[in-house]
C-alpha cells in the first residue's frame, strides 16, 4: 500500500496566522477568545467569539483580487500557500493532474450574503454584485487554491458541517493511498463570526453565553454550556511517502487511517449511544493496522456542549474498550473555540505536531469534573509523552462522524 506523509502545514486562526505562532500559543495554553462588542447589538445574548485577528491576504493576493474573494476563501488561499511554502516545493515535477485540492467548508460566504441581501432590500436587485455568487459558494476555496497552484487533479469541496475538513483530509489521504493522486492540498476554511450566525446558533442553544473569557469554552467540564464560535483555516500538504522521502522532505507525521460514518439519528444531536462515532474511530485505527491499545492520544471534537462531550466520551469507550482508560484525550477548542468547517483541519495540524514533538496540550479552562466525562481529558497540564499513534475526531450536524489516524513518522 502507498503511504501518505504530511509534509507542509499552514494555518489562519484565533491564535495566530502562522504555523509557528499558532503552535507556540497552543503550547502556552493561550486563549483565542475576545468580546464581540464592536460587531453585535446591545443586549445580544452571546458576547464572546473567537475571530481571526490582524489578518491580511496581501502577501499572496493583491487588493483588487482580494475584493472578489469572500473572507473564508482568503483564509483558505493564505493557509494553502503557507503550507506549500512550508513543504519547500511547488511540486512542478509532478503531473498537474496528479496534484489535487480538497477543501472542506461548512457554510461558505455568509458575511457576503448578508451584505448583498442588505443591498437587495435597500436598493433593488440591480445592485447585487456580479461577483456575489462566485464569491459566496463553498467550493470556491478549493477552486481558487487550484488557480494559485496550478494543481489540476481532483478538486472539490466537502460540506459536512463541523466534520467538513476532516472529511477533506481523509478523502485526500485515500486518493493518494489508492494511487489517484501523488500530492494533495487538503483542509478547510470558515468565516462566519457575525451577528446573524451567532443568532442562529444561539437560538438553538448551541453557544456559550458566558461573559468570562476563561470559562466560555470548557470541554468536559460539568459547567459547560455551549461552544464559542470561531473562524479560520487549516491546510495540510499530503504527499506520497516515497516521493517525500526522495526529495528529502520534512515529514511531520504519517496519515494511516480514516473513518467516516453517519448516526442516522437527528439533525443536530449526536446519537447518545455513540455507536456510529465509535465505528468511525475503529475504522481509522484498523485501516492504520493498529489495535486500541496502540492509541496514545485523541484530539477530541470536544465542543463544550453537554451532549457532544458526553456522547463522544461514550464513543471513545465503545471504540477502545479497556484501552480507553489509558488514552489521553484533549480538546483544542478549549483555546480556539469552534471553527466549524475549519475545525477538523486545524485540529489535524495539532495532532500531527503532537506526534512529531511528543507533546499533548492541556484542555484549558477546566475546573469542575463531570463524572460522565471520566476519561483522562488532560486537564492537569500539558504532557510531554510519547505519541506514536493518535486519532482526531470531528462530528457534524446531520450525524456526520469522521476520524483520522496519525502515526509518528518512521521509515
Amino acid at each position: 500500500m502507498r503511504r501518505v506523509a504530511v509534509t507542509g502545514m499552514g494555518v489562519v486562526s484565533p491564535l495566530g496566522n502562522s504555523l509557528e505562532e499558532f503552535w507556540s500559543n497552543i503550547k502556552a495554553n493561550k486563549l483565542g477568545f475576545s468580546f464581540l462588542d464592536d460587531m453585535i447589538s446591545e443586549g445580544f445574548e452571546v458576547r464572546i467569539g473567537a475571530p481571526v485577528k490582524e489578518f491580511s491576504i496581501e502577501k499572496y493576493v493583491d487588493k483588487k483580487e482580494a475584493k472578489r474573494l469572500d473572507r473564508f476563501t482568503q483564509f483558505a488561499v493564505y493557509a494553502a500557500l503557507e503550507a506549500l511554502s512550508d513543504a519547500g516545493t511547488k511540486f512542478e515535477d509532478i503531473d498537474p493532474y496528479r496534484a489535487g485540492v480538497i477543501a472542506g467548508v461548512g457554510i461558505g460566504g455568509l458575511d457576503l450574503t448578508m451584505q448583498e441581501y442588505a443591498k437587495y432590500m435597500e436598493k433593488g436587485p440591480g445592485r447585487v454584485s456580479v461577483f456575489y455568487i462566485p464569491a459566496m459558494i463553498a467550493n470556491m476555496a478549493a477552486g481558487t487554491i487550484s488557480m494559485k497552484t496550478k494543481f489540476k487533479g481532483a478538486n472539490y469541496c466537502t460540506t459536512t458541517a463541523c466534520a467538513s475538513s476532516t472529511h477533506a483530509v481523509g478523502e485526500a489521504f485515500r486518493r493518494i493511498k489508492d494511487g489517484y493522486l501523488d500530492v494533495c492540498i487538503a483542509g478547510g476554511a470558515e468565516a462566519c463570526v457575525n451577528e446573524f450566525a451567532l443568532a442562529g446558533f444561539n437560538n438553538m442553544k448551541a453557544l456559550s453565553r458566558s461573559t468570562d473569557l476563561e470559562r466560555c469554552s470548557i470541554p468536559f467540564d460539568a459547567e459547560r454550556n455551549g461552544f464559542v464560535l470561531g473562524e479560520g483555516s487549516g491546510m495540510l500538504i499530503l504527499e506520497e511517502m516515497e516521493h517525500a522521502k526522495a526529495r528529502g522532505a520534512k515529514i511531520y507525521a504519517e496519515i494511516a487511517g480514516y473513518g467516516a460514518t453517519c448516526d442516522a439519528y437527528h439533525m443536530t444531536s449526536p446519537d447518545p449511544a455513540g455507536e456510529a462515532a465509535a465505528a468511525a474511530i475503529r475504522q481509522a485505527y484498523e485501516e492504520a493496522g493498529l489495535a486500541p491499545e496502540d492509541i496514545d492520544y485523541i484530539n477530541a471534537h470536544g465542543t463544550s456542549t453537554h451532549l457532544n462531550d458526553l456522547c463522544e466520551t461514550t464513543a471513545i469507550k465503545l471504540a477502545l474498550g479497556d484501552a480507553a482508560k489509558k488514552v489521553v484525550v484533549n480538546s483544542t477548542k478549549s483555546m480556539t473555540g469552534h471553527l466549524l468547517g475549519a475545525a477538523g483541519a486545524v485540529e489535524a495540524i495539532v495532532t500531527a505536531l503532537s506526534c512529531k514533538e511528543d507533546f499533548v496540550h492541556k484542555t484549558v479552562g477546566f475546573k469542575v469534573p463531570d463524572p460522565e466525562c471520566d476519561l483522562d481529558n488532560c486537564t492537569d497540564g500539558n504532557r510531554n509523552m510519547t505519541v506514536n499513534a493518535a486519532l482526531t475526531n470531528n462530528l457534524g450536524f446531520g450525524g456526520h462522524n469522521a476520524t483520522l489516524c496519525f502515526k509518528k513518522y518512521a521509515e
